[in-house]
């Protein structure tokens, strides 16, 4: 996955520590748990007894960030909170760091050590050179309850990001209390937006010594479980999002007071880092003069930029948001997302056609659309077609930074979302393409051959396309055919059988990729025999379970995120002197939720055909409605789970 700087960089501003030589005395008792009311250790595995973080804004280039942060650890389960890593590279810089561990009863058990603080550098795997580096400060006891206590400072020279004030950022994490202030110049006023929080908080503001303080405080919120097909969880908990209206990056100002104030910033910052050599200029020119359509030409241009180009990342300082020169890439045949998107720009401008950077928020959810701020992690190259007597506008969307990503399209990693379009007029808020129930299919046809004591071979073949081939073909481009074997053969929800043989092949010239996957099977129990009968369920690879029932009725919205079409088709080539007995009844459910059908007939040759089609939209209900969807469910299940009756007729 690749990866826009953005965001790893947006954390530096919430954390931060430094280690202290001289060991930090802590009163005694502090945090005992016996305080703690039942409401708040019910379903939680860790309690925030007190996060305070404030925020100084002091210019329009530097914050400064100040948090304490004490949790106590009531099991195993949430030892991990007992970690702090905190990122830290040439713009963001650590003052200080003390942490102190305390017993069940708030007695200290010693402040944080050098032993207890390793540094590391955070490299992605990719990264050519990388300014990022984080230290990880550990506190685990093997004794619990116990609790954690952190107090750190950051400076940093970055003010894009502001910070964002989390204080329930995990599922089963309860908070005592909390509080987050700002303090910024009247010069500066602060932006921000409240999501989630309960009823009755809302800022409170103020004025000290010429500055505008804002301040939030939250109690007693108990911890949140995940629930079955329910909404992220940032959606469920209390959070303060805030960003600059007027900013300073290593010189380069700008505002975040709007998309295209925003975009005029980034793009101004990129603006002529688009000039290729003349000889490549050429090349391109001479690539597509025979090519009369459009489309056409973008994909050639897009096939030799996959074909002369990897992804190498180099994040330093403001490289995180500059780019590489285009000439850089084609000397250097590398570069990160924002270079090789800027290349590729200037590839089409080679070949007469104009397009544009976009940032967007990659494998993540989408960004709040309503609240201008820097959201993005990735660049992608944007190219608007005009419409033509044959054909309307549209719009062409690649994805520079791999050699094998399909022409115009952009899956899971980056479709369904929002990205900002960078023109020389500002930025553009527009959506990538959107993938649902047509795009999303998977379309399986299985023969199966029973014998009288119940075995049976298959031959399966199953076509995905759209988001539901995304993992197949991210396996076939990353894993050897033994792994592939070993992915696909633990992915099967069969309880006996072999696989005999199996392929896997990909179509990318297509608007929407395919895979399709070839499957011979042994099923030594496919039927079950009972004296002259034989049972067996014709849905061979597709049951859906049904819903867990909710204890104590259900806390947040039904969100099902993931929008398909699954279709299945199995043909039971039934031996001579075998009968059906019992057919399933078809099914038949239409509901808001989604749409099912079942049905099993007999063909002319005796052969037994079962058909099954769900339709899931991706979309969100209310809580009152999970009853009505688990019902749904549950009837999917029981259709699912049909059985066929055979009577042996010669015996």
């Amino acid at each position: 996955m690749r990866y826009f700087p953005l965001s790893c960089r947006a954390t530096v501003l919430s954390i931060g520590l430094l280690l202290s030589s001289t060991a930090w005395a802590a009163p005694a008792p502090k945090y005992p748990v016996s305080d703690l009311s039942a409401s708040l250790r019910e379903n939680a595995h860790g309690v925030v007894r007190a996060y305070d973080e404030t925020l100084v804004v002091k210019s329009v280039s530097r914050t400064v960030s100040t948090v304490h942060r004490a949790i106590t650890i009531l099991d195993g389960a949430g030892a991990d909170w007992a970690e702090l890593l905190v990122p830290y590279d040439q713009l963001n810089s650590i003052n200080y760091l003390r942490g102190a561990v305390y017993d069940a009863d708030g007695r200290l058990i010693r402040s944080l050590r050098a032993s207890d603080v390793k540094d590391y550098g955070l490299s992605d795997g990719f990264s050519l050179a990388t300014d990022n580096r984080g230290r990880l400060a550990k506190l685990q006891q093997s004794a619990y309850p116990y609790t954690v206590e952190f107090d750190y400072e950051i400076t940093s020279d970055n003010s894009l990001f502001y910070s964002t004030w989390d204080p329930q950022d995990e599922p089963q994490l309860a908070v005592e209390h909390a509080t987050f202030r700002v303090l910024t110049p009247t010069a500066l006023p602060l932006r921000y937006q409240e999501r989630h929080l309960p009823q009755g908080v809302q800022a409170a503001r103020s004025q000290q010594g010429g500055q505008e303080v804002y301040q939030w405080e939250v109690k007693g919120l108990a911890a949140i479980e995940r629930e079955p097909d329910g909404p992220p969880l940032r959606e469920l908990t209390p959070i303060v999002v805030t960003a600059p209206a007027a900013f300073e990056v290593q010189g380069h100002a700008g505002s975040a007071a709007s998309w295209q104030q925003l975009g005029q910033w980034s793009y101004e910052l990129n603006k002529g880092r688009d000039v290729l050599p003349d000889d490549l200029r050429a090349r391109v020119a001479a690539l597509v003069k025979d090519e009369k359509d459009e489309r056409a030409r973008i994909r050639k241009v897009y096939e030799f930029l996959q074909a002369n180009t990897r992804y190498i990342s180099v994040q330093l300082g403001l490289g995180g948001w500059q780019t590489f020169p285009a000439s850089a890439v084609s000397t250097n045949g590398y570069g990160d997302c924002k270079a090789l998107s800027n290349y590729g720009m200037a590839l089409l401008q080679a070949a007469g056609i104009t397009g544009y950077c976009a940032l967007v928020r990659a494998d993540a959810p989408d960004i709040h659309t309503e609240f201008p701020s820097t959201q993005f992690n990735h660049v992608i190259l944007c190219v608007p077609l005009a419409a033509t007597k044959t054909a309307k506008a549209d719009t062409v969307w690649l994805e520079c930074t791999s050699q094998t990503a399909p022409f115009g399209y952009m899956g899971s990693f980056t479709g369904n979302r929002h990205a900002l379009l960078l023109t020389p007029q500002g930025g553009k808020l527009v959506r990538t393409p959107t993938y649902g129930v047509r795009e999303n299919r998977r379309e399986r046809l299985a023969d199966v051959y029973l014998d009288a004591q119940g075995k049976a071979t298959a031959a399966v073949r199953t076509a995905y396309t759209g988001l539901e081939q995304d993992r197949l073909s991210a396996m076939l481009d990353g894993l050897d055919p033994a792994q592939q074997k070993k992915y696909i053969t633990e992915s099967l929800t069969l309880n006996n059988f072999s696989i005999t043989k199996f392929n896997l092949t990909a179509n990318r010239q297509q608007a929407l990729p395919m895979v399709t996957e070839k499957l011979d099977l042994t099923l030594p129990t496919f039927a079950s025999v009972s004296g002259k009968r034989l049972f067996l369920a014709p849905n061979l690879l597709s049951r859906l379970p049904a819903m867990a029932v909710p204890v104590g009725g259900r806390q947040s919205d039904v969100w099902l995120s993931h929008a398909y079409t699954y279709a299945d088709t199995v043909r039971i080539h039934v031996p001579a002197g075998l009968q059906p007995e019992n057919l399933p009844a078809p099914v038949q459910l239409t509901t808001a939720f989604g749409t099912y059908s079942a049905q099993l007939r007999t063909l002319p040759d005796g052969t037994l055909q079962y058909v099954r089609q769900l339709q899931m939209p991706r979309t969100r209900f209310a809580k009152a409605d999970y009853p009505a969807y688990v019902e749904f469910r549950r009837k999917i299940s029981a259709a699912d789970k049909a059985q066929i009756v055979l009577l042996k007729t010669d015996v």
